[in-house]
């Protein structure tokens, strides 16, 4: 059987490289997502930190509560972002090693196998903690509550004289 030609080694590491550089892909994107959303939690925050001053001390300890559960998130977003930043370096790395396989007489099988497994549990733990910044955001929503004693000045009668026929 005739030896493989070094461009060859380099067109099968190209092969076997596609994927990885697709999850990169898709790593990267995720990055995007979770920057975003850290940026909105810091934003929330600092808005919130600027009016603790101005409000009622009854006032403050909502507030107080609102800013500790977005330092929660912060702290959860900024761990997963931690953790897929860390996939991405071992995808990286696999993708080197592939390389380094086909260029070279280093046996690199077993140590793509554990980074890639590596790049899998980094990457489960950075969607786990994903997914709990998303229960926490999601637990302390509040859609339609409104402030202690204010009312709805709002609501409309159920005689508007704007319905057609009246």
């Amino acid at each position: 059987m005739p030896q493989e030609t070094p461009l060859a080694a380099v067109g099968h590491a190209i092969q076997l490289s596609v994927a990885p550089v697709f999850l990169l892909t898709a790593i990267g994107t995720l990055l995007n997502v979770l920057a975003n959303r850290l940026a909105r939690v810091i934003d929330r925050a600092r808005a919130a930190e600027g009016r603790v001053a101005a409000t009622r001390p009854e006032e403050q300890q909502e507030l107080h509560a609102l800013l500790a559960t977005l330092a929660r998130r912060a702290r959860l977003i900024n761990r997963a972002i931690t953790l897929i930043t860390i996939t991405a370096l071992f995808v990286c790395v696999v993708v080197a090693a592939l390389f380094i396989g086909a260029l070279s007489p280093f046996p690199v099988a077993s140590l793509v196998a554990v980074l890639f497994v590596s790049a899998m549990l980094t990457m489960v733990a950075g969607l786990l903690s994903f997914l709990r910044e998303i229960f926490v955001a999601t637990a302390s929503l509040r859609i339609g509550v409104l402030p202690h004693g204010a009312t709805n000045t709002s609501s409309r009668s159920s005689h508007s004289p704007s319905q057609p026929g009246q």
